[in-house]
């Protein structure tokens, strides 16, 4: 299948955002805020806390404003001006990371947030534009290629912030000097790649501009919520979403926790989420090809079949050879039933109201990373042994595959 210009575009953002994501926050400034943190006389607790309070607090604002944003990008010619402003906020703040000062490391976390808020509002509309660019029959293979795109794009950057930080930055940049090269590469990344969207894709179902436009989406938002919970379709998919998306999401989280509990230097660490990232690169593809012959709904279930499996190889991990084999694993599904969650979703919900029914979506998806990594902490602490913890992540998948089951596998919208 060959992809028009409009969804190469698209699919570029993916490729365009992913620096951010496994760069900055997952490669380096983690590591750079304990470090300037402790040395400004914080302990490493205490920092560790404070980064997940940050966290927390930039998932939080966004997914409260979600649906409202959501709803105003879905009139006419709002949804690539909203898009446009978190992006370069989002863009920008990240760049501005490069000039906080030396342990002033409350303004850093400040920074970071506002980075955060940027990035996840720009996905709300960028999820929103897949009803734009593409058919419904097409949403499968195009999602997927997004994050097919998103997972290879992420591997240039942190492969050479990877030999920047194992060559000492080639023998010119000390520790620092690395820490703000990623930033600024991250921005150039994120800026360049970006363009395709803004200049070719369009919104192409909207509805007519009204008078009081915010006053106006928020009594749409409160309507919508009323009528999603009659919408059978939407509320057995949010409902499986909520869990199976929470598991994928904890697995991830924790990895490296759990790997670092097997042994794992942090070399090797680094070396293994490259690999996830590398499997997941053709995994995505197939699994939108997947999608193509069997179905979308029978693709996730898979999907979350595999990621029962990982929970019962995950308990009886006894080595780093398990550990690599269940990052495996990982890398087979994560991508693939991430991008057929979305376009799943883009296929059972009005198009015109894209981007209101995507600010739900974005709730479920934030919100229910509460759960998982309480689960895996509590059993984790209670038995003292983490595959114990590993495998209490089951219980999200069982629910959420069970729920799934009940999702209706044809689609004619009541709402639309």
């Amino acid at each position: 299948m060959k992809f028009t210009k409009t969804e190469k575009s698209w699919i570029l953002y993916d490729w365009a955002n992913s620096a951010y994501s496994i760069v900055t926050v997952t490669a380096i400034l983690p590591i750079y805020f304990k470090s300037i943190a402790h040395a400004d006389g914080v302990a490493n607790a205490t920092a560790t806390a404070y980064w997940g309070y940050a966290n927390s607090v930039g998932t939080l604002i966004i997914s409260l404003l979600a649906p409202l944003l959501g709803a105003i990008a879905d009139y006419q010619s709002y949804k690539k001006k909203l898009f446009n402003f978190f992006n370069i906020i989002a863009i920008i703040s990240t760049l501005l990371l490069v000039f906080v000062p030396a342990r002033a490391w409350l303004l850093l976390l400040v920074v970071f947030v506002i980075s955060t808020v940027g990035y996840a509002g720009a996905n709300i509309f960028y999820d929103g534009f897949l009803t734009d660019v593409t058919s419904t029959a097409r949403m499968d293979r195009v999602s997927a290629q997004g994050y097919s795109m998103g997972y290879l794009g992420g591997v240039i950057p942190f492969v050479l912030i990877m030999l920047l930080q194992l060559t000492r930055g080639f023998g010119f940049l000390d520790s620092t000097g690395i820490v703000n090269f990623g930033f600024i590469m991250t921005t150039i990344w994120w800026l360049i790649f970006s363009v395709p969207l803004m200049l070719n894709v369009s919104q192409t179902h909207y509805l007519t501009p009204v008078p009081h436009i915010i006053r106006t989406s928020w009594r749409r938002v409160t309507r919508t919520f009323k009528t999603v919970w009659r919408d059978k379709y939407i509320v057995w998919f949010l409902a499986a979403y909520f869990f199976y998306i929470d598991g994928v999401d904890t697995i991830f989280k924790m990895a490296t926790s759990v790997g670092a509990d097997y042994g794992l230097s942090t070399t090797s660490l680094m070396l293994v989420l490259l690999m996830v990232q590398l499997i997941a690169v053709p995994f995505s593809v197939l699994f939108g090809h997947l999608a193509n012959r069997i179905g979308n709904k029978r693709s996730i279930g898979i999907a979350i079949f595999i990621y029962l499996v990982i929970c019962i190889w995950g308990y009886f991990m006894k080595s780093e050879l398990d550990f690599w084999i269940l990052a495996f694993l990982v890398g087979t599904s994560q991508g693939g039933i991430q991008a057929l969650s979305r376009s799943h979703y883009a296929k059972i919900i009005p198009s015109e109201k894209a981007n209101e029914y995507f600010g739900i979506y974005n709730i479920f998806g934030k919100f229910s990373a509460i759960i998982g990594p309480a689960l895996f902490g509590i059993f984790a602490q209670l038995t003292g042994a983490t595959k114990y913890g590993i495998l209490s992540i089951i219980l999200l998948f069982i629910v959420g595959g069970l729920l799934f089951i009940k999702v209706p596998s044809d689609r004619v919208s009541a709402i639309k």
